[in-house]
């Protein structure tokens, strides 16, 4: 068997420690080695040579971009593609709309109650400032916050909640098989 590699690219450490935390302990039954980087501090030249690399030494990756403020999903991976040359538009995965929206997806009832913030019935539509208002008072900090939520981490409830999440799980066939901090799987 060869050795499998693969990185994944994020923008910021949000989405990194998001991840880190969720996605790389699935990949890594896969891949022999699984790293995430950050792109948002690269040039542009920078990161296409990276690519340009990753695939010189036939290794595996993900490009994760949040839509922002594109239209559509197609319309954002043609915005990468025009920015980076060398990526292929099949390892790029889309965050509708903020990586917040993931971490919210993880939610039920109990937990969102626990925290004392409302529950959602999808997250499609979070952005990083309505999270930010979520955020309840007894949280020192944001990234406090956070990691509390990937503690309870659920993937099934976070499929349900939000489709670009479902997508990426279901594409890297990451699907829940093993507990992830003291979330129920």
């Amino acid at each position: 068997m060869s050795y499998k590699r693969l990185f994944i690219w994020v923008e910021g450490d949000d989405d990194a420690r998001f991840f880190e935390k969720i996605i790389e302990p699935k990949l890594r039954k896969k891949y022999n080695f699984v790293e995430t980087r950050r792109y948002a501090v690269l040039k542009k030249e920078k990161m296409d040579n990276f690519l340009k690399s990753i695939k010189a030494m036939n290794a595996d990756y993900i490009y994760v971009t949040d839509i922002n403020d594109s239209p559509c999903v197609t319309t954002k991976k043609q915005e990468v593609q025009n920015k980076l040359r060398n990526i292929d538009e099949e390892r790029i995965i889309v965050v509708i709309k903020e990586i917040e929206s993931w971490y919210l997806a993880v939610l039920g009832d109990a937990e969102a109650e626990k925290f004392k913030i409302r529950t959602f019935s999808e997250t499609d539509t979070i952005t990083k400032e309505q999270f930010n208002g979520l955020i309840p008072k007894t949280f020192d900090s944001r990234i406090d916050f956070l990691l509390e939520i990937l503690k309870i981490f659920s993937i099934e409830i976070a499929k349900q909640k939000n489709r670009s999440f479902r997508y990426c799980i279901e594409k890297y066939n990451c699907e829940a098989s093993e507990n992830i901090g003291n979330g129920v799987y």
